[in-house]
C-alpha cells in the first residue's frame, strides 16, 4: 500500500482522536512522531515507545524532553492492503505503545489481548 507522508499522519491524528478519552488523558510529557522507518532501516517495527513508563518515573522536573511514541510509516504501510486495515493497525499499535506508558509490558499486553 502506498501513501504520502501527509496522509499518513493525517490518518494516525484522526486514530489518536478516536482513543478513550481514559487512555490517552494520563499522557502527559508524551508527544507522537511518525517517522518513516526504524534507524536499523527494517520493517519489522510497527512503533516504539522512548521514554520511562508511568510506573517507573518520578515527578519530572521543568525542562525535561517529552517520552515519544513513534510510529513507523513504511512497515505499517507494508503489512496493510487497504485503508481499513492500516487505520486498523494504527489503532492497535497506537493501543501498545500507549500501554507501555503506562507499564504494561508485552506479556500483560498479550493476557488482555492487545498484542
Amino acid at each position: 500500500m502506498e501513501m504520502s507522508p501527509e496522509d499518513f499522519e493525517a490518518l494516525v491524528v484522526d486514530e489518536l482522536d478516536e482513543l478513550p478519552d481514559e487512555m490517552v488523558d494520563g499522557l502527559d510529557n508524551v508527544i507522537f512522531v511518525v517517522e518513516d522507518r526504524p534507524e536499523d532501516g527494517s520493517l519489522d517495527l510497527l512503533g516504539v515507545y522512548e521514554g520511562f513508563a508511568l510506573t517507573d518515573r518520578g515527578q519530572y522536573g521543568f525542562g525535561e524532553l517529552p517520552d515519544r511514541i513513534v510510529l513507523f510509516r513504511e512497515p505499517l504501510l507494508s503489512i496493510c492492503d487497504d485503508e481499513e486495515t492500516l487505520r486498523d493497525e494504527v489503532h492497535t499499535t497506537l493501543v501498545h505503545e500507549i500501554a507501555h506508558f503506562y507499564g504494561i509490558d508485552d506479556e500483560q499486553l498479550h493476557e488482555l489481548g492487545w498484542a
